[in-house]
């Protein structure tokens, strides 16, 4: 990991990334989108979880095919489904300090929205730790992996690839961070759909944690 100390921009994925994936967070998201489906296309719930699953396959993202294919309202939809209960997620003292010890910006790269970026990062306590947020409007609605957002964030935050290093819990969004010559880090998780290609070259580390991630990293520094 020696080789990460000259490390200038931390690029930081969302959801199941900044927090546990064990919370469940996501999957109230989950059901949410379901729901607006349902409700939107006048369907039954079977049948827009199927809509729901093959839109995310297709497009990278489930609001990405309803755009393409529905003309949908997409800060409506962002609205709908990130109005969740986030009560029960805690303050992660651990993670704070260790994310507060990196030296460089510090950015959050999601497919979400920056309020339920904002509302998340609030919960846990480490709002206030990031240089930015670029979220699907900043990237117009094209969701990582495609190239777009990660060439635009490059751009907006003049970030040099070089130094900078992405954490991510989709093994797949990794592919392009590591083709611009960023370092990649697969938050390690269960989910079929998320560890697929967490094998693939373009895949330099992986953690169970974030936190013991960085721990690591900021102890190399004091050595």
């Amino acid at each position: 990991m020696k080789n990460l100390l000259d490390i200038k921009y931390w690029l930081f994925d969302l959801d199941n990334t900044l927090y546990d994936g064990a919370t469940k967070v996501f999957e109230q998201v989950d059901k949410k989108m379901t729901k607006f489906i349902s409700e939107k296309l006048n369907v039954g719930p079977e049948e827009a979880r199927k809509i729901q699953k093959n839109y995310f396959q297709e497009y990278n993202t489930t609001l990405n095919g309803m755009i393409k294919h529905h003309k949908i309202d997409a800060d409506e939809f962002l609205e709908f489904v990130h109005d969740v209960d986030l009560s029960f997620l805690d303050k992660d003292e651990y993670l704070k300090k260790e994310i507060e010890k990196l030296n460089g910006k510090k950015i959050i790269f999601t497919n979400g929205s920056r309020a339920h970026a904002l509302n998340v990062t609030k919960r846990i306590g480490i709002d206030m730790l990031f240089d930015g947020i670029f979220d699907i409007r900043d990237s117009e609605f094209i969701p990582k992996p495609s190239e777009e957002p990660y060439k635009k964030i490059v751009e907006n935050y003049k970030i040099e690839p070089e130094y900078c290093i992405f954490f991510e819990d989709i093994a797949r969004n990794l592919k392009p961070a590591f083709e611009m010559g960023m370092k990649t880090v697969w938050i390690k998780n269960n989910e079929p759909w998320a560890a697929k290609f967490s094998d693939a070259n373009f895949v330099n580390y992986k953690t169970d944690k974030l936190a013991n991630f960085l721990k690591e990293i900021n102890e190399i520094k004091r050595t």
